[in-house]
């Protein structure tokens, strides 16, 4: 259910009108990472980037999106055992921060010169990208853990209520 949920409110979060990079998919790569078991792990959120793209339109350099959710999620999967408000918000700075490196490398090999200054202004004109990136992937980071960590709460305290009945 919770691949589901990804997946669906990723996609959808994809397709409507939005601020440039504003969006939750950053931050459920990374809770991916830290709640899915096995290799759902990786393919959920990159499913979610395949299924989202595929609508939108493929684009050069898409390879090191893509590859950026795939790193993203093993940085969950290795804070997987670290549940805590320090290691999911430093995780999700730390998301931004691998998605603004990688897939702006991408766009370095695609759209501009091979040359330091061409990477300099690569990275120097994303970053009112980043802004958003980073101001959405720790916002969504932070409601989502919380409400699934308080939704885990209470589905045990009815089990707990529903044994004591």
């Amino acid at each position: 259910m919770l691949a589901f949920f990804i997946i669906t409110i990723g996609i959808l979060s994809r397709l409507i009108i939005h601020t440039p990079n504003f969006t939750p998919v950053l931050s459920m790569a990374f809770l991916s990472g830290m709640y899915l078991k096995g290799r759902k792990a990786i393919w959920i959120p990159l499913a979610l980037m395949v299924g989202s793209d595929f609508i939108i339109g493929f684009y050069p350099g898409m390879i090191f999106t893509w590859g950026s959710m795939v790193f993203i999620s093993l940085l969950g999967l290795a804070l997987r055992n670290q549940k805590g408000f320090v290691s999911v918000f430093s995780g999700s700075l730390l998301s931004a921060v691998i998605f603004f490196l990688v897939s702006n490398f991408g766009a370095w090999i695609y759209f501009y010169p091979h040359t330091v200054a061409g990477l300099k202004a690569c990275y120097v004109l994303a970053i009112p990208f980043f802004r958003s990136s980073l101001v959405s992937t720790i916002g969504y980071t932070l409601a989502f853990f919380a409400g699934y960590e308080w939704l885990i709460k209470r589905a045990e305290g009815t089990k707990v209520l529903a044994r004591l009945l």
